[in-house]
């Protein structure tokens, strides 16, 4: 499904937004993020983030690309509930390479992180919530199934969230980044494996 800023609300407005050819074209404002606290010790609240609302358990897909070139730009997508309950995952420029990476924050945020070891253009993430999990899962373009990138805690008391794509660029202004599709439904599965 191609994605449309048109049902969903902005978090950040970023200063760029250009929907052609059913992808939604983004560039990024001056120095955003989405960080709370831990090891840098800021608290950052102002990436820019995409969204709709969804009761209880869901998947969501999205499929994005994006013109990765300074330290921490990032894209992908994000399942908030308030801006100390979120988890951001995708995309993360570090060590001069692309890493798939995941922030969850519950009062303070931490972070995982790997550098995908092979070429591609576009980037799939796919997060399922199941009551107090979120399970993350990714593939690139020149993969054919999904992996497993991390399962994650999260508070079941939000039973509504807010889902859909970010991105950010900590170290500069003008990241651009593409956003192909975006599919919200209800969970596809429990099964891990």
């Amino acid at each position: 499904m191609t994605i449309t800023a048109n049902d969903m609300t902005w978090l950040n407005p970023p200063p760029f937004v250009e929907e052609r050819d059913g992808t939604l074209h983004v560039r990024s404002g001056d120095k955003t993020d989405f960080w709370q606290g831990t090891y840098y010790g800021f608290h950052r609240d102002d990436g820019h983030f995409l969204h709709r609302s969804r009761r209880g358990d869901f998947t969501a897909e999205l499929c994005f690309s994006g013109r990765y070139e300074a330290l921490y730009d990032q894209a992908g997508m994000m399942v908030r509930a308030d801006a100390k309950h979120w988890m951001k995952c995708g995309i993360e420029y570090t060590d001069g390479a692309r890493h798939f990476s995941v922030v969850v924050t519950n009062g303070n945020s931490d972070w995982s992180a790997f550098r995908v070891d092979h070429d591609f253009e576009r980037m799939s993430v796919r997060v399922t919530r199941n009551r107090d999990a979120l399970f993350v899962q990714y593939k690139t373009d020149r993969m054919a199934e999904w992996q497993m990138a991390r399962l994650a805690w999260f508070d079941p008391a939000f039973e509504e969230l807010s889902v859909g794509p970010a991105f950010c660029s900590p170290q500069r202004a003008g990241f651009e980044a593409a956003f192909h599709d975006y599919v919200l439904t209800n969970p596809l599965s429990r099964d891990i494996h």
